[in-house]
């Protein structure tokens, strides 16, 4: 809305303390004897002998002087020099002032935020959150896995040591580091040994589909929550089981003697032997 009459006036305009000239170029800048800061020379009005001097040009300020290009002369008379304040000066924002009103919607970006506070691996689409399409380096992720049964002393302890499975299933979510891995074997009849697998060997399930931490004592437990078609397996026995830190595996046991012992392969080297299993651990893998 216009104003009734003359328009306020923003920002504060001096006439500076008079000036007199001499055989310099530096003058200092008072204000009621107290010396003046300018911002820059832009915002000086400086008459010389009657003429108006272009800042940068004719002069500069440095603090709370103003020097001339060259020095002058007990005969030349600076009839003036007005300030014109701090008009539209960009100084230091007052601490507070800037407030969650005072920003755009969508002004501030994840390219403006410290890698502390948006790291490269967390993705803010909204596919991230809706679960679906979710790229390999997503903060949240599900997927799926093989599970195979392998042993403590394979040639590769995260390869199976049977070649003939009915099927291998396992699917994963991970959120952040945390994974949470559920996993379904059945061996098929007819299955034969490789890998340098052995009936006498500990039996493990490898193919987790990532790392559990390599921290010592880093041993999850894995839960049993179903199993059939062990071969020879004492009816009072319960499998159980732990994430081997550092691996892909996890080591199976049972309870004996109030003591936990390994589960042998030869148990699980029948037709059908199935396992289904779930465990949440912590991974140090990307």
């Amino acid at each position: 809305m216009p104003y009734i009459g003359k328009s306020p006036v923003g920002g504060g305009f001096h006439k500076l303390d008079a000036l007199t000239a001499s055989a310099t170029a530096t003058y200092a800048l008072t204000l009621g004897s107290a010396a003046y800061y300018p911002e820059t020379a832009n915002q000086l009005l400086v008459s010389l002998n009657g003429v108006i001097q272009a800042p940068q040009d004719s002069f500069t300020v440095s603090g709370s002087n103003l020097i001339f290009d060259s020095a002058l002369t007990a005969s030349d008379s600076i009839d003036f020099v007005v300030a014109l304040g701090d008009v539209l000066g960009v100084g230091s924002v007052t601490d507070g002032a800037i407030t969650t009103a005072k920003i755009g919607n969508n002004a501030v970006t994840s390219a403006k935020l410290a890698s502390t506070i948006a790291p490269t691996n967390l993705e803010t689409t909204a596919s991230t959150f809706k679960m679906t399409d979710l790229s390999s380096n997503a903060f949240y992720r599900t997927g799926t896995f093989s599970p195979v049964y392998s042993s403590t002393t394979a040639t590769d302890i995260e390869s199976s040591i049977l070649n003939n499975y009915v099927h291998q299933h396992g699917f994963y979510t991970r959120i952040g580091n945390i994974v949470h891995a559920q996993g379904d074997v059945k061996l098929q009849s007819g299955a034969s040994f490789i890998n340098g697998g052995a009936s006498s060997q500990d039996l493990t399930v490898a193919g987790l589909p990532f790392s559990i931490k390599n921290t010592q004592f880093q041993s999850p437990q894995i839960n049993v929550g179903f199993f059939q078609d062990w071969v020879n397996w004492g009816g009072s026995y319960t499998p159980m089981g732990y994430g081997k830190y550092g691996t892909k595996t996890v080591a199976l046991t049972h309870a004996v003697n109030n003591r936990t012992a390994p589960i042998g392969v030869t148990y699980i080297y029948n037709p059908n032997a199935r396992i289904i299993f779930d465990l949440t651990y912590e991974t140090d893998e990307a």
